[in-house]
């Protein structure tokens, strides 16, 4: 998936999650976790767009990160909207899978751009080159 597919993706999810937190219902709780919803579910786009044009590999790890741990988040306050019976799980499931989703392809990311951050010195290779 190019970055510009990503980003698409994420952009989407959060549009999703509008759709989402606009069902939740007018009560106190449902107010509380609708605003929750929309920090954290809108906030992955644009973590992830920054990323991609960090200005040094450490930023552009940090920004992933902070991608990352904004899907989590919203993961879970979607997890909460059915546990808490605010809304039926029907509703939420498939964006709380697409969540997932998303999860696991920014650790991915976030997992490669550590590796690639400090490749392995000359010297600790064995003297006969890599097994």
């Amino acid at each position: 998936m190019s970055p510009e597919d990503l980003s698409d993706r994420l952009w989407r999810f959060a549009a999703r999650v509008g759709k989402v937190v606009d069902a939740l219902p007018d009560t106190r709780l449902g107010r509380h976790v609708a605003g929750q919803l929309v920090r954290c579910g809108t906030s992955s786009p644009p973590n992830y767009d920054e990323a991609c044009a960090a200005e040094s590999k450490a930023d552009f790890i940090h920004k992933l990160s902070v991608a990352l741990k904004e899907m989590k988040e919203t993961r879970g306050w979607l997890r909460f909207t059915i546990i808490a019976d605010l809304l039926r799980e029907k509703k939420v499931a498939a964006v709380l899978d697409e969540s997932e989703q998303l999860c696991k392809i920014l650790a991915q990311s976030v997992l490669t751009a550590k590796s690639r951050r400090f490749p392995p010195p000359p010297d600790s290779l064995p003297p006969d080159g890599p097994i």
